[in-house]
């Protein structure tokens, strides 16, 4: 199996992770990862073998621009999931 990964994958988990800790009401792990299944699917595959790799030839512009695209595509996966939460949708 190769040893391969959606450099999106890391910054939305990141991002997550931050809203996670800054936020004053608890957010259940199935709301989470409904978010951060939304927001990967908003968002293009960029697979790489090491996010070092990744790191190291995209310029500060591109990864503000990707950081830009994740925090958009997090903002409507969790309009979509409040919208639509998964008690209802059992």
């Amino acid at each position: 199996m190769p040893n391969i990964s959606n450099y999106y994958e890391r910054l939305v988990v990141d991002q997550l992770w931050n809203m996670v800790q800054k936020s004053k009401e608890p957010l259940t792990q199935d709301f989470i990862d409904d978010v951060a299944c939304l927001a990967l699917n908003r968002l293009p595959a960029c697979y790489v073998r090491s996010i070092v790799d990744k790191s190291s030839y995209i310029t500060d512009q591109m990864y503000q621009e990707m950081e830009n695209a994740v925090t958009e595509a997090i903002k409507q996966a969790i309009e979509q999931v409040r919208l639509n939460p998964r008690s209802q949708r059992n």
